[in-house]
């Protein structure tokens, strides 16, 4: 999770509305109830200590934030062959564990280090795993178009001092959408990296972007999310070209 610096949060300030709706608590995911029809949503492991979270998009197909493939004290790319996908962790377990055989990250996505001021509206990473995942309990999502300012949303999302299981706010709200990314009310923190911020349409949950950073404007804190409008076709072009991968070593 990055911390954006204050000169990206003047802009961020100047393009949020002033919608001051109310966002619903987060609430830990602690049963196999509580996490019914969340079981795409999965802990990102990342080397030995890092981790994000994504979400199941096709059988084989995870989307993420990019900068969670970066090590931050050294900026350098990280091999895919350090991440696994750990579908529905909860509690010391998951519905399923994948390794990474590639990654692509967006070509415009300029990673400057974990308080940087990078393109949030690039911060997006497809990884292919190693199998696909065929269990019945666990089904990918399906994405949609950027919500508009004042739309509702909600995120599922892993953190720093709730990794062990899933969390869901069911409600927070978009705030504004500067330069193609989104601002919202959903509370993240460290390890919320990646998450699926999704909306419900017909019953059904759809990813409409994955958390890239929180911020704080005018003294609220905020999060900023990456819109998958443009980014996401291009990434799944990227990935069929073999553009931008990188494979297992």
């Amino acid at each position: 999770m990055r911390i954006l610096t204050s000169a990206l949060c003047v802009l961020l300030a100047c393009a949020t509305s002033s919608l001051a709706k109310d966002a619903t608590p987060i609430k830990e995911m602690l049963t196999a109830n509580d996490s019914k029809g969340w079981e795409g949503v999965g802990r990102l492991d990342i080397g030995r200590s890092g981790f994000c979270t994504g979400a199941l998009i096709e059988a084989n197909l995870v989307l993420t934030a990019a900068h969670c493939l970066y090590n931050p004290k050294t900026l350098q790319r990280i091999d895919a062959s350090r991440v696994e996908f750990l579908a529905g962790w909860r509690n010391g377990r998951a519905s399923a564990y994948r390794s990474v055989r590639r990654a692509v990250i967006h070509p415009s996505y300029v990673y400057t280090g974990p308080s940087g001021s990078d393109a949030v509206a690039f911060d997006l990473a497809l990884l292919e795993l190693s199998q696909p995942i065929r269990n019945g309990s666990i089904t990918p999502f399906e994405t949609s178009d950027r919500p508009r300012a004042g739309d509702e949303v909600g995120v599922v999302s892993y953190a720093r001092d709730r990794h062990e299981s899933p969390s869901i706010q069911e409600v927070c709200h978009v705030l504004g959408r500067p330069m193609s990314s989104l601002v919202l009310s959903c509370d993240v923190d460290f390890g919320s990296s990646g998450a699926p911020i999704f909306v419900i349409n017909d019953g059904k949950a759809q990813i409409v972007s994955v958390v890239s950073a929180k911020a704080e404007v005018r003294g609220r804190k905020v999060s900023l999310g990456t819109s998958l409008a443009s980014s996401l076709p291009e990434l799944r072009e990227l990935l069929k070209s073999d553009d931008g991968v990188r494979s297992v070593q």
